[in-house]
């Protein structure tokens, strides 16, 4: 499955508000494992920025005077997640914003984010596995393991990269996604060490046999088991011949 774990910075909040995106980041999963294939972006709003949402990401309106507008990148970003399952915490959040940069230029097939694509939730997800417990990406990343040492501030990739180490951790999967990794996929990035196997060369275990009086103990045992129960004891079950 092609994932793309997403994360939007804004010009504050609600989107009813009239505020817009100032930076999209996106990192690639496919099969559980990054791609190396990203998309960044820094965008100009065409309306200030809110002193309190800079205080949490940095990004001033002097940084964002020169850059792009969505209609801009709008093809791009839409074909960089087309089709995939985007990853992204507090999903209703971005997927608003997304909407919203799409409305407004009169794009409503594309303002439709899941007709082309599917959302996974991971504040959703984290709720569901700890209850009354805080769940922000600070919260998760203690919880997990996972080093966020170099976010002092949001920012869309940065916090794109760190989810995606969360969600795979949060799932069982791979884990270390270091940008400075010196892992083997080709992307820069940790993967896990190959399965360690045995030597080939190492003292067998002994196996030590039941002798024909603790078999027949054991048959014993099973009919006083099924007697009791009504019914073929498990262990019978599981010897019994397959039908099929």
């Amino acid at each position: 499955m092609r994932s793309v774990v997403l994360d939007t910075e804004t010009t504050g909040m609600p989107v009813t508000d009239g505020h817009r995106i100032i930076e999209i980041g996106c990192v690639e999963l496919e099969g559980r494992r990054l791609t190396g294939r990203h998309f960044h972006v820094y965008l100009r709003p065409d309306r200030e920025i809110d002193e309190g949402a800079i205080a949490v990401h940095g990004i001033t309106n002097e940084f964002v005077a020169d850059k792009p507008r969505f209609k801009e990148i709008a093809d791009e970003f839409y074909e960089f997640i087309h089709g995939a399952q985007l990853i992204i915490h507090n999903a209703a959040f971005d997927i608003g914003f997304i909407a919203n940069e799409f409305a407004l230029l009169g794009q409503s097939d594309r303002a439709e984010v899941s007709d082309y694509c599917s959302v996974l939730d991971t504040l959703l997800m984290a709720r569901e596995r700890h209850p009354g417990q805080r769940n922000n990406l600070d919260a998760l990343c203690k919880r997990y393991g996972v080093d966020n040492s170099g976010r002092d501030l949001h920012g869309a990739l940065l916090d794109a990269e760190i989810l995606a180490d969360v969600y795979l951790t949060m799932t069982g999967g791979q884990t270390h996604l270091s940008l400075a990794g010196d892992g083997g996929d080709g992307s820069g990035r940790q993967v896990p060490s190959p399965i360690r196997r045995l030597d080939a060369g190492r003292n067998l275990t002994r196996v030590i046999r039941a002798s024909d009086e603790e078999l027949a103990a054991h048959v014993a045992r099973l009919a006083v088991i099924e007697k009791s129960a009504g019914a073929p004891s498990l262990w019978a079950q599981l010897e019994a011949p397959s039908e099929s």
